[in-house]
């Protein structure tokens, strides 16, 4: 659990960078490519924070096999 939570927050920060490298692009070409990738990782991270409030509210530990 402790690791997708580490992913998320990697993918949050990484989303926020790509949105500020947007926002001071000059050339239109790269301020349309860090806009679509902010866009992408920020729909990764939203897939990753729903995965973890998935597993939280399950009854099978997120770290172990399913039992038999």
């Amino acid at each position: 659990m402790k690791d997708m939570q580490a992913q998320l927050e990697k993918l949050q920060r990484d989303a926020a960078e790509c949105a500020l490298i947007r926002d001071l692009a000059t050339n239109p070409k790269k301020r349309e490519l860090f806009a679509r990738l902010a866009e992408h990782l920020a729909v990764l991270a939203s897939a990753v924070e729903q995965a973890i409030g998935e597993s939280t509210d399950s009854d099978i530990a997120p770290d172990l096999p399913p039992r038999p």
